[in-house]
């Protein structure tokens, strides 16, 4: 079971924390709960306190530090520059309080919850057993997993990693670059005997394509192809992966899928391989006062380590660089 945020004092009187030239810790915890889920309502669930109590302190706090340490956002409340250095300290705080147990016995400091938020193929098959193996060495992690697949959002509020395929056009975040993987084309058997195995481009041209619907399509990296087989039809779109998948296996068409999914089903053929193979790369987005925190930051690692580790089921092909 996840460790609980610090204690918070519900009594305490806010004005008593302004007294003095520093914020009290008390304060500093509650402001990075309150970065960490972009809420009031769920940093008071996390707390112990009501909602009410929260925005008593936040406004304590911004007396104390004689500014905003919040602003609205598109995803909830965010850090402003004053309440990221802020935050800093508060972490500083939180992880001392973590790493002291009853009587004075040190505990495991990467414990608590981290929320991730990555496309549907990556949690299922390099977060899901990633996590999987940290958390038998640290069973005090929980790790909440928010599948999606956008691009980076503008604000880290709620979010403590983010994993997208297209650039990260983000600010104050660190922005690291996890690995490529490939797409293909693939369709079933059953499919090919009734409409013929496409030989060349061309012959693409007069199959149905399963893939994302493109109305709905938020990511530009995404539509390669519509790029690279215009004469294509949609036969079948939908916003999951996994329906791509199980829809290109019922032979609905010719599905356009990430190979490390797709080469795991022995009733799907891959199809002119040499003439379609798009390479894109996970980027991963993490808040610069998160990687001070050991719980994300050992997430952090383990997803690189599991990318590292799949890189041949990643890219299959014998291929040059993306881009070549």
């Amino acid at each position: 079971m996840a460790k609980e945020a610090p204690a918070v004092c519900e009594n305490a009187d806010p004005a008593s924390s302004v007294r003095g030239s520093a914020p009290s810790p008390d304060l500093l915890l509650v402001l990075l709960e309150v970065a960490r889920s972009g809420r009031y309502t769920a940093a008071a669930a996390t707390l112990g306190i009501d909602h009410t109590t929260v925005a008593r302190r936040i406004a304590a706090l911004e007396k104390a530090a004689g500014g905003r340490v919040l602003a609205r956002s598109a995803g909830g409340w965010a850090l402003t520059p004053l309440g990221e250095r802020l935050a800093v300290v508060g972490q500083q705080v939180a992880d001392v309080l973590r790493g002291v147990g009853p009587d004075g016995a040190v505990v495991d400091a990467v414990a608590g919850t981290v929320r991730v938020t990555a496309t549907d193929g990556f949690s299922a098959y390099i977060a899901s057993p990633a996590v999987a193996a940290l958390r038998r060495e640290h069973p005090d992690l929980s790790v909440e997993i928010v599948t999606a697949t956008r691009q980076a959002a503008p604000t880290r509020s709620g979010t403590d990693i983010e994993v997208v395929v297209a650039v990260p056009q983000v600010h104050r975040a660190q922005v690291v670059p996890l690995g490529e993987y490939e797409l293909g084309m693939y369709a079933a058997p059953g499919y090919l005997a009734e409409h013929g195995t496409p030989t060349s481009i061309d012959d693409l041209a007069g199959h149905g394509l399963v893939y994302f619907a493109d109305s709905m399509l938020q990511v530009d990296e995404l539509d390669a192809p519509r790029r690279l087989v215009p004469g294509m039809v949609d036969a079948l779109t939908s916003t999951n992966v996994f329906v791509h998948v199980e829809a290109t296996r019922a032979g609905a068409g010719v599905g356009f899928l990430p190979c490390f999914m797709a080469d795991r089903h022995d009733d799907l053929v891959r199809v002119l391989p040499d003439l379609v193979a798009e390479r894109l790369v996970y980027w991963m987005v993490v808040r610069r006062e998160g990687l001070r925190q050991p719980t994300v930051a050992a997430v952090v690692g383990a997803l690189r380590e599991a990318v590292a580790t799949m890189a041949p089921v990643l890219l299959p092909s014998t291929r040059g660089p993306a881009g070549t």
